[in-house]
């Protein structure tokens, strides 16, 4: 354990009695109050998640643009200055690397933001993909932290700590030197949950103020302090995925169902040829939400059956906090994908039923 790594805001979740546990090598917050009252917080008030854990990339040089548009599956040539993009990195078998989150800055400067179990594949990655492009690959994880607001009252919340006006920040947009608590940050309105929120990026030395202050103001409003177990349901409910669960290095952007990021008229970028091939033969599997019919909690991992033949795997389940029933999003042969289907999930040392239903469990509450 000597090797895991802690945020700078650990000493401050120790002091709010968190439960601590191992993620992707960082001691992190699993919860504070309970993971239902934490949800709840973030569906109906406003929830702050310590994400410093996650990585960030800074690509710049006159070849940032090009280089990053080879990189991704999204097209970044369609970025304006401070917009940020959903994407996906791929190998050129189609396969993930992983998804990020691309902000422009301007078309010689870019910021990937990357999971935290991937940050050193990833950056190997990068700079193994450099070829001949004019830029610089600068892994600065270690020098940023992060924490995002998330919830229909997050707006509220921030606004109290800043005199700059967040409606003017669009919905996939970020703004650079904001003073929050009087402390300059990268803002986006960003996040994780299916709500409304905000992710603020700002030095180490800061983000303990930062962190607090907001705690502090959204005490009145409902605010609670939220763990990675909340954090994972809620982008269940939401359909966000989640790497190594619904997309992974043996699943590719369009079986995951994202192929709405993945621009197959772009010129080029890694993994295309490969994922055009796919689209031209057809998917043989294909990620599904569904609902269990009889009692059981799908959990990541479970089989999912016909009979006694295995046609799939459960890539997330849970009993939904919101909407309090047993669901679960599965990978599962192309045959047994359509809305109403019915297998079975191994739940133990029994098979369960469960339909096939559309993925979209929960509707999200962003502001356009």
């Amino acid at each position: 354990m000597e090797n895991v790594k802690k945020t700078i805001l650990y000493d401050a979740h120790i002091k709010q009695n968190a439960k601590m546990i191992e993620f992707a090598g960082w001691m992190m917050p699993v919860e504070y109050e309970g993971l239902t009252i934490e949800h709840d917080a973030v569906r109906n008030n406003a929830g702050l998640f310590d994400v410093s854990h996650m990585g960030e990339v800074e690509v710049t040089g006159p070849d940032a643009l090009n280089y990053v548009q080879r990189l991704i599956t999204n097209d970044a040539e369609k970025l304006e200055d401070n917009q940020v993009l959903y994407s996906l990195m791929c190998y050129s078998d189609g396969g993930i690397v992983d998804d990020l989150l691309v902000y422009r800055f301007n078309k010689e400067k870019f910021l990937l933001v990357i999971n935290a179990a991937n940050i050193e594949k990833d950056y190997d990655w990068m700079l193994l993909n450099k070829g001949d492009f004019d830029v610089c690959i600068n892994n600065i994880s270690s020098e940023i932290s992060e924490v995002a607001l998330q919830g229909p009252k997050a707006q509220e919340i921030l606004q109290r700590l800043t005199n700059y006006n967040l409606d003017e920040i669009k919905f996939f947009y970020f703004a650079e030197d904001i003073e929050i608590c009087k402390v300059k940050c990268i803002v986006s309105r960003t996040g994780y949950t299916g709500e409304d929120g905000f992710e603020i990026y700002t030095s180490n030395e800061n983000i303990e103020k930062i962190y607090n202050c907001i705690l502090d103001e959204g005490k009145a409003f409902g605010l609670k302090a939220a763990g990675l177990g909340c954090r994972d349901t809620l982008r269940f409910e939401a359909c966000l995925p989640l790497y190594g669960n619904e997309i992974s290095r043996d699943i590719t952007p369009l079986e995951a169902g994202l192929g709405y990021f993945v621009k197959l008229d772009k010129k080029d970028f890694i993994g295309k040829e490969a994922l055009v091939k796919q689209k031209s033969e057809g998917l043989k599997r294909k990620l599904v939400g569904f609902e269990m019919i009889d009692k059981g909690i799908p959990r990541h991992g479970y089989d999912v059956l016909i009979d006694d033949r295995k046609i799939g795997f459960v890539t997330t389940g849970y009993l939904s906090p919101t909407l309090k029933k047993c669901i679960g999003l599965a990978m599962v042969d192309i045959d047994y994908s359509n809305i109403g289907c019915e297998f079975n999930v191994a739940i133990r040392n029994k098979t369960s039923r469960a339909k096939v239903i559309s993925k979209k469990f929960y509707e999200k509450k962003y502001k356009k």
